[in-house]
Formats: C-alpha cells, structure tokens, sequence
C-alpha cells in the first residue's frame, strides 16, 4: 500500500494506492487500484467525497514526475483528503528534454 501526495490545481492531494510504478511515457508515474476508506463514518470529510467522486471508474492515473511531493510505503490506508497548499511547497524543477550538443 502506498501513500502519494501530490500538487494538483494548487492543492496538496493525499491518496493511497495498492500499485504505483515508473510509466513508459516519460516523466509520468502510473497509479493504479486507489483505495478509499470503507468504514462508515458519521462525520463525513468533504475533500474526501470529493476525491472518491474524482476518482471514481479510474482504472489509471498518470501523474508527472514534477507534481509529486511524496510517495511513502505504508501498512494500511488511510482516510484519502485534499489539503489546501498552506507552505511555499513547489514542484521540483525538471528539464525533461535531453541537451543538445553544440558544436
């Protein structure tokens, strides 16, 4: 099981995945099998009913290498939110195109 924070539209997504792997397309990470808490819960958390509604048919998610801020192995999951980006957290600057050489 894994725990994957990521930055998308200026918000800090926190998800939690039985598969994550380097993808073929360069730059990306695959996601797959996301896991949402099924325990019924009488507080209900709007981010994550938000992420479960985004999520939901996915089969696949192709995140850039850039966007990720964590990746953590975990023993089990964990309740999946959305957090505002409250720090100067920024994604790591990446020059994914090889260098050409002038001659």
């Amino acid at each position: 099981m894994y725990k994957i924070n990521f930055l998308q539209l200026g918000e800090i997504y926190e998800v939690f995945a039985k598969q994550i792997y380097q993808s073929d397309m360069y730059g990306f990470i695959e996601v797959e099998e996301y896991v949402f808490n099924k325990d019924e819960q009488i507080v209900v958390d709007p981010s994550t009913e938000k992420l479960k509604n985004e999520f939901k048919g996915v089969k696949r998610s192709y995140i850039p290498i850039n966007a990720i801020v964590r990746i953590d192995e975990v023993l089990e999951s964990g309740e999946a939110k959305i957090k505002k980006n409250k720090s100067d957290i920024s994604p790591f600057p990446i020059n994914i195109q090889p260098q050409s050489k002038k001659d």
